[in-house]
């Protein structure tokens, strides 16, 4: 017996409080079934006496009293010099849940020795749980099955068919089929690949081991264990060298993230971890479930929960001289709150006000909203209906991408044609872990702070200021750091900050909201659905020599950013020589939650819509989808065409780059050997593609201000927003390499001395937005301006 040593537990406290939950809650341990696998024992304390049992005893006794210590936990292992241990754990778990709840979980352990080029189990433990019952339970019956049988197909089917039967959910377990099947599968990948089938098929286990007999997949295990999966004949080692340039000390230095230990240590403090203010209320929003209907009005129910609740905020609270506006672009303003009439599922319509978060969000999860849906339209819901409609946003002609060469004569010169081929692509939800928030926080003299979670708190002055019709020098806003944007917390948390803000003026109390995960989720929008409509010539060489495009792009409710989509989508697409390429795009109105700026927005869409096309043509004829690319790949007089005379000579270096990547990473000799695999293996398939990707940067004036103190400490403020990009890191090094231009030796001490604050709209004016993947070098170029005049003034005085 040895006692346990696992990564799984800390101690004996932690095993004990995860069976105390397993045992009187029902929750679905995974250490449980790990130990039930294991066949552990353990020594409890009780009241009486010291008690030794097994796991399974343990498991199947009434729940652990509370003055029981569970003092050990031991594994027995029994090593023997003609057999091998088999050991894995296996587990899934929906993603809604955080992947803390399995499906199933699972460990098998099984004692085997080679017998003629099989597989002999002497002895085999099924451990599953999670799956439905009290308790993790043990497969007995095709454990008895299996325990002296040599390991064939046949043997494996009749033994998974008594698990199918172990292996059963209680009545009102969710997914039962599911689970059932799950745990079939756990120990059909277990134990199928030292099947003498496998070997004959596919020359080795499923977990990547090919090309080998059962006997040498026995023979090459360690130390007495076989473990799966460990032997991937497709990795290849890897060494990264940062090779530091000491003229530009410290820019560029590996060192640690800023603000890195107090965000792992959960110090970082975000807008919701402020503390609340005295007298401080909470809002939510309700928002319509119809995608077009008028409001005729609103009425919470009457519950405990909803006690606390102290006003409802809608169009008619906004003060005069303010505008009913929630989001401001470059193109037309977005409504705060829909008036008479809901335009999308998901359209605010009013913030309630409460005491709490909790009672705010119940308060607007139950409010009845009487609708009035006689002689009103119905919805467009999808581009389709757009079209059939004509419900467009117009595209400023300044954002329509100019098309290149003459299409017909492309097709002329074809030998292969696709036509009217069609692709569609979804939305996205953009996912950040802290989901739109704010607090707002009325001041003297008719001012307001607000603090908020947002890449462009510049714009959200505006929006504020407009709403609520004061001067902008009235709304300060504050962004210190942003739980995750992805162009969420752009334009989307606009709505949010002025919301709360208009709650906060008309009550004059402190105001606070945390859109919960699933609101968040409706109103938020996300990246916008496309669909695409596409004809292709190219000659039998893979060489392309026409494309059409007809692209509908589902805008929703409002413009948003959305006008310049189009030229995104065909700036990425055009990273391949189409010959000739025309296209029609309509940006389509419809009754959807306004669709906003997403990681990329159109560039991805447009990279997407490329490959699938490159595809299409590799698969027509039946040729590798990487020769395709290459004969694709733009030249330098190809280049300059579609992109107007951008590139000079020796600027263009796309091929040199997928050359050399082919060679660094053996692409070649490692696409040959996936085809190998592929061909030796039944149930698992591997693929490998380099896909090359053009993306436009551009950099956008931002503002820096360095300020020195009189100890010599340094207060950096910069109009970009740190969302975990490292934007405060790049800003202190830069400070520090441009002071130490006084003297270099100053250069480290300086990084330590460097404090980087927070965006404050009235203390660093034109911020700007933080997007495109340039603010941080637009923001240390701005401190390395700056720091250029304080070392001008300093030298003589150095002097």
């Amino acid at each position: 017996m040895e006692k346990i040593a696992s990564p799984f537990v800390r101690n004996s406290a932690s095993v004990g409080g995860n069976l105390v939950m397993a045992q009187k809650n029902g929750f679905p341990s995974d250490i449980a079934t790990l130990f039930l696998g294991l066949s552990a024992t353990v020594s409890l304390m009780t009241s009486h006496r010291l008690e030794k049992l097994t796991w399974e005893e343990l498991l199947s006794r009434p729940p652990l009293e509370s003055r029981t210590v569970l003092l050990s936990v031991s594994i027995p292992f029994k090593k023997d010099r003609n057999s091998k241990l088999l050991f894995e754990t296996y587990r899934a778990a929906p993603r809604p849940h955080g992947n803390a709840l399995a499906y199933v979980n699972a460990a098998f352990q099984a004692d085997v020795s080679l017998c003629q080029n099989s597989i002999l189990i002497n002895n085999i433990l099924l451990a599953f749980g999670a799956y439905g019952t009290k308790h993790a339970t043990r497969a007995k019956k095709a454990e008895e099955y299996l325990t002296g049988k040599t390991l064939n197909v046949h043997v494996l089917y009749e033994a998974l068919k008594l698990v199918k039967l172990a292996v059963v959910p209680e009545d009102g377990t969710l997914h039962p089929e599911y689970r059932s099947s799950l745990a079939v599968s756990y120990v059909f990948e277990f134990l199928y690949p030292f099947t003498d089938a496998h070997s004959a098929i596919s020359g080795g286990p499923l977990n990547g081991i090919n090309d080998i007999s059962v006997k040498e997949v026995y023979e090459t295990s360690k130390d007495g264990c076989i473990s799966q999966g460990r032997k991937q004949t497709l990795l290849f080692s890897a060494k990264q060298v940062v090779e530091s340039n000491t003229e530009y000390y410290p820019v560029g230095e590996p060192m640690k993230k800023v603000g890195a230990a107090m965000q792992a240590a959960g110090e970082a403090v975000y807008v919701d971890d402020i503390p609340s203010p005295p007298n401080c209320l909470y809002g939510a929003f309700i928002y319509s479930t119809k995608p077009l209907a008028g409001v005729k009005g609103i009425q919470l129910e009457s519950n405990q929960l909803t006690d606390g609740v102290t006003t409802i905020i809608t169009f008619k609270d906004i003060p005069t001289g303010g505008a009913n506006v929630g989001a401001i672009t470059m193109f037309d303003p977005e409504p705060l709150f829909a008036d008479d009439l809901a335009r999308c599922a998901g359209d605010r319509i009013a913030v309630v006000v409460a005491d709490s978060q909790r009672s705010a969000d119940v308060a607007a999860r139950t409010a009845l909203i009487e609708y009035e849906t006689a002689n009103i339209d119905s919805a467009i819901l999808t581009v389709e209906d757009a079209v059939e409609k004509s419900s467009f946003i117009q595209i400023p002609p300044f954002l329509y991408p100019k098309q290149v060469g003459d299409f017909s004569k492309g097709m002329a010169e074809a030998d292969h044609k696709i036509l009217s081929a069609e692709v569609k692509i979804g939305s996205e939800y953009y996912f950040y872990m802290e989901t739109q928030t704010s607090l707002a926080i009325p001041d003297e003299d008719n001012c307001m702070v607000v603090y908020t979670s947002s890449q462009c708190p510049e714009s959200a002055q505006h929006v504020i200021a407009t709403c609520l019709g004061v001067p902008a020098n009235n709304i300060r806003v504050i962004a210190r750091r942003v739980g995750g944007g992805f162009g969420g917390k752009a334009v989307r948390a606009m709505p949010v900050s002025t919301a709360c803000a208009l709650a906060a003026y008309k009550l004059r109390r402190p105001v606070r909201m945390y859109v919960n995960r699933n609101s968040d989720m409706i109103i938020t929008g996300g990246r916008h659905p496309m669909k695409v409509t596409y004809s292709v010539g190219f000659k039998s060489s893979g060489k392309i020599t026409a494309l059409h495009l007809d692209l509908l792009i589902n805008a929703g409710i409002s413009e948003d950013i959305s006008p310049i989509l189009p030229l995104n989508v065909i700036k990425a697409l055009k990273k391949y020589d189409w010959g000739a390429l025309s296209f029609d795009v309509k940006l389509c109105k419809t009754n959807l939650t306004s669709k906003s700026a997403m990681r990329g927005p159109g560039e991805v869409q447009g990279s997407y819509i490329a490959e699938v096309i490159i595809e299409h043509v590799s698969s027509s004829l039946s040729m590798e989808v990487d020769s395709v690319r290459n004969k694709n790949v733009h030249t330098f007089e190809s280049i300059n065409l579609f992109y107007d005379n951008i590139v000079s000579v020796g600027e263009y270096t796309l091929p040199s780059i997928m050359d050399k990547l082919a060679v660094s990473s053996s692409f070649f000799q490692r696409s040959k050997m996936v085809e190998q695999f592929n061909q030796k293996n039944t149930w698992k398939k591997r693929g490998i593609s380099r896909v090359p990707i053009v993306y436009e940067t551009m950099q956008r004036p931002t503002p820096g201000k360095v300020s020195i103190l009189q100890d010599g400490s340094i207060i950096v403020e910069v109009g970009g927003i740190e969302i975990g990009q490292g934007l405060w890191t790049k800003v202190k090094q830069m400070t520090a390499y441009a002071l130490g231009l006084i003297e270099s030796s100053w250069a480290e001490d300086i990084v330590e001395k460097v404090r980087v604050i927070q965006a404050d709209t009235l203390s660093m004016v034109q911020g700007g937005f933080t997007a495109g993947s340039t603010t941080s070098e637009s923001s240390c170029e701005a401190v390395r301006l700056c720091c250029n005049v304080l070392v001008e003034r300093l030298t003589p005085l150095k002097k």
